[in-house]
């Protein structure tokens, strides 16, 4: 049996606004909520600078890759000998799962987001334990 390594440390969706709707942080230092309204205010600001915001930043050993979909950030982190086409590669199959879950679930959102609290369950194989 060939062990297939996992591309990603940790992973968030956000919303544009910076709301995040779910995460899986291993060696969580800071509250997922403020990570967001963070990542948000960065990709907003960064999409006033510059077409399509912020894709990727680094900090020591990791990189956190950044893509948007449908008004949706999912952030990636993974360490920086990762080529960040594996990550982004990663990040959409993530997305497109996502979307195919809850696809009906996003047309009358709440803003309930314990709505996306299993989505765990369908990328475990995907992040580091």
């Amino acid at each position: 049996m060939v062990l297939v390594p996992k591309i990603l440390k940790d992973f968030w969706v956000l919303t544009d606004n910076g709301i995040v709707l779910f995460s899986k942080v291993y060696e969580q230092k800071v509250d997922p909520q403020l990570f967001g309204a963070l990542m948000g205010a960065l990709n907003k600001f960064a999409e006033a600078l510059s077409d399509g915001g912020i894709s990727s930043f680094e900090k020591s050993d990791l990189r956190f890759v950044i893509i948007k979909r449908r008004k949706f950030l999912f952030i990636g982190s993974s360490y920086i000998k990762t080529k960040e086409r594996k990550i982004i590669d990663e990040l959409l199959q993530i997305s497109d799962t996502f979307f195919r879950i809850y696809s009906k679930d996003l047309i009358n959102w709440d803003n309930d987001i314990s709505v996306f609290s299993g989505f765990g369950d369908f990328i475990d194989k995907s992040l580091e334990k």
